[in-house]
């Protein structure tokens, strides 16, 4: 059984569960837009402003490091990317004594993991307090209303797939990757396929 799953919904009540979906959808997309633009200084208390507002809804930080994952993957990526290019940049100009440098990430970097993480926050704020009964309800053309209420589903897949691979040994690496991307498809299409033939019933 998953215990939990990036933005998976939380069944304990808080105050954005209370708040009307269209409300939610009005206050948060503008917010993370506006953030968009700002500099990382700004971007890094709209992080610390989501996280309060995260254990306000009632979520635990056990699931706000679960939402997180992703962004820490990605950071670890874009760091990789950004010490490699310091060194292409300055591996003739640098003096060894400055060699250290390096490490340290570009502007760039920094605004987009930070912004990354500001979406992922906003989005799990969404997510985390919003049923598939409700964003049904809320969204009348069926393709959307699929489309966003599928987005959870597809992380519970990926968590439980994951799950597996870890009991059984499965190492981590660009095998696991490919392994458990291919499952996560086929899962994913089967399960949309079930969606599908039971709206095709209902109507």
């Amino acid at each position: 059984m998953v215990r939990n799953a990036v933005f998976k919904y939380k069944t304990i009540k808080g105050f954005l569960h209370h708040v009307p979906v269209i409300i939610k959808l009005l206050l948060l997309l503008p917010l993370s837009f506006f953030f968009m633009f700002l500099p990382p200084l700004w971007l890094g208390i709209g992080i610390i402003f989501a996280v309060y507002m995260a254990f306000i809804c009632g979520l635990s930080l056990n699931d706000q490091l679960t939402d997180f994952k992703p962004v820490f993957y990605y950071a670890i990526l874009m760091y990789a990317l950004s010490v490699f290019s310091n060194l292409i940049g300055n591996f003739k100009a640098l003096p060894v004594s400055q060699f250290f440098t390096v490490l340290i990430p570009n502007h760039e970097y920094l605004r987009i993991t930070l912004r990354l993480a500001f979406i992922v926050q906003i989005s799990a704020l969404f997510f985390r307090t919003t049923s598939h009964l409700e964003i049904r309800d809320l969204v009348r053309l069926e393709i959307i209303s699929l489309f966003l209420s599928f987005i959870p589903e597809i992380f519970k897949i990926w968590t439980s797939i994951n799950i597996a691979w870890k009991s059984r040994g499965g190492k981590e690496g660009v095998g696991k990757i490919k392994t458990l991307l291919f499952i996560l498809i086929s899962l994913s299409f089967e399960k949309a396929a079930i969606k599908a033939k039971a709206l095709e019933a209902r109507s």
